[in-house]
């Protein structure tokens, strides 16, 4: 599904390159659940963000489905990633000024779903989450939890491939760390390919795959 070929990612300053991943090969198969640990700064969520097409390399290759993404347009980068990817991100980055329901429906409408196609795509993941009752709501009218259930759902109403997690029950209490952790195993056991960045070794242990990197390298596999 993926892979990474001697992938590098710096930033030119005056006191010369200062590197955030250094070389990184890595293979992901389809169906995996994989984890990504290290300290901070050790370049997880850079790495995150470059699987999910949201920044982009300094050299080295990505393939995803055996295309080069680092030679796609940005418009060609954001259009694979729209049909392909859904992030899941710690502050769950829900639209403050939409509904549950318009924030569930964005997604469709980036990639030109027709108006009664998203109207039952929606109704599907509202039921799916029991968050019916919050259709109407705001983000601000919902609890961590709900926010970030919200925010899977609206990961998943595009039927991603990969799912790419960034701590995402960092701002939640255990039970609903929990019930997220659950529904991610869920996800995976129906064929979605997850890829977590996570400080917690709980998390890390829903993992079939933990990856520790360590000032942007791949310190070791396990």
């Amino acid at each position: 599904m993926i892979q990474l070929r001697d992938l590098t990612k710096y930033y030119e300053t005056k006191a010369g390159r200062f590197y955030v991943l250094r070389n990184i090969d890595l293979d992901i198969d389809e169906g995996e659940f994989i984890t990504i640990m290290g300290p901070s700064g050790a370049g997880k969520s850079t790495l995150l963000h470059i699987l999910g097409m949201l920044d982009t390399a300094t050299e080295g290759e990505y393939y995803f489905y055996e295309q080069e993404v680092n030679g796609l347009s940005e418009r060609k980068r954001a259009d694979l990633h729209h049909r392909n990817i859904g992030f899941v991100f710690q502050q769950y980055h829900l639209i403050d000024d939409l509904t549950v329901y318009e924030n569930l429906e964005t997604p469709l409408l980036y990639k030109k779903v027709a108006r009664g196609e998203r109207r039952g795509m929606v109704a599907e993941m509202l039921d799916k989450f029991n968050i019916v009752a919050k259709k109407d709501l705001f983000p601000n009218q919902l609890s961590g939890g709900q926010q970030q259930l919200v925010a899977v759902a609206r990961a998943l109403i595009i039927n991603p491939k990969l799912i790419l997690a960034d701590e995402p029950t960092g701002n939640l209490n255990s039970k609903q760390g929990e019930e997220i952790m659950d529904l991610f195993t869920e996800l995976n056991k129906e064929g979605v390919t997850i890829l977590q960045v996570t400080h917690s070794e709980k998390n890390a242990s829903y993992g079939r795959r933990i990856i520790h990197l360590l000032d942007g390298w791949i310190e070791k596999e396990e």
